[in-house]
């Protein structure tokens, strides 16, 4: 059996009145490549946000290799590292994107700006990014972008190992993109999780069917706050299960409730 390296146990979330989630068990392991689906506005945000610890569940327990999480990031920092691709890539206009990429040691770390330069190179090279440090967000496309996020994402201080993601969460990271850049990026996130950086383990909230063809081992569909189909990524194609087949169809027809 794979090592479960973060466990929600009954977890719930609600923003007023309402409840996003409803006390949902998940198991992210070592290795994994997890795929969370469903219908827009069902949680599947929250569900990575509340695993980076940026949330905080009103219900439920959180476990970071066997460890409970009491509180969020900010409160006890977890024994692993753990990076969030955020859905729009959130630059900084104002920052070139050898500043973007390299933000966080700049800031937190001991590390020369030669030395950390060179550390920005080499994961923009990683992403297929070369010699654009001096470009600004605005300069790039969507793709690139995006890719972008993924550099700063996976960079650490190699002077403290404990910085190291060893997940990586990703926020529909093909969202908006035409389907060549997808296939870029669909291909990047594999290559991030065998190429030597420590993000062993990876889950991507997606709408994107390429994207689970492509990036997906395993798949969680989230509906009215509760996971209700759990499978492979090859199974989804053959399920009979109705929620799964009215989602891939796009029907309006099935139980669930058409919310736009």
């Amino acid at each position: 059996m794979a090592e479960p390296l973060i466990e929600l146990k009954g977890v719930s979330k609600a923003f007023g009145s309402r409840v996003v989630l409803d006390r949902i068990d998940l198991t992210l392991y070592r290795g994994d490549a997890l795929g969370i689906i469903g219908p827009s506005g069902t949680g599947k945000s929250t569900i990575l946000r509340i695993i980076a610890g940026l949330d905080v569940p009103d219900e439920g327990e959180i476990f970071v290799q066997g460890r409970q999480r009491l509180g969020s990031i900010d409160d006890v920092p977890d024994s692993i590292g753990i990076g969030l691709v955020f859905q729009q890539s959130a630059l900084f206009d104002s920052l070139t994107v050898e500043e973007n990429v390299g933000f966080y040691l700049l800031r937190h770390s001991k590390l020369s700006r030669q030395r950390i330069r060179a550390l920005v190179n080499e994961k923009l090279e990683m992403v297929g990014l070369a010699d654009i440090g001096d470009r600004y967000p605005a300069q790039l496309s969507g793709g690139m972008r995006k890719r972008v996020s993924f550099a700063r994402a996976i960079i650490a201080d190699p002077d403290n190992p404990k910085d190291r993601p060893e997940v990586l969460l990703y926020d529909e990271p093909t969202a908006g993109l035409d389907p060549i850049a997808s296939t870029v990026l669909e291909d990047v996130i594999r290559q991030l999780q065998c190429v030597n950086v420590g993000c062993s383990s990876y889950a991507i909230v997606t709408h994107q069917e390429s994207t689970v063809r492509r990036a997906v081992d395993r798949l969680v569909f989230l509906y009215e706050g509760k996971i209700q189909w759990e499978g492979s990524a090859q199974e989804v194609q053959t399920t009979d299960h109705p929620m799964i087949r009215q989602f891939a169809s796009g029907s309006t027809e099935g139980p669930i409730h058409a919310t736009g």
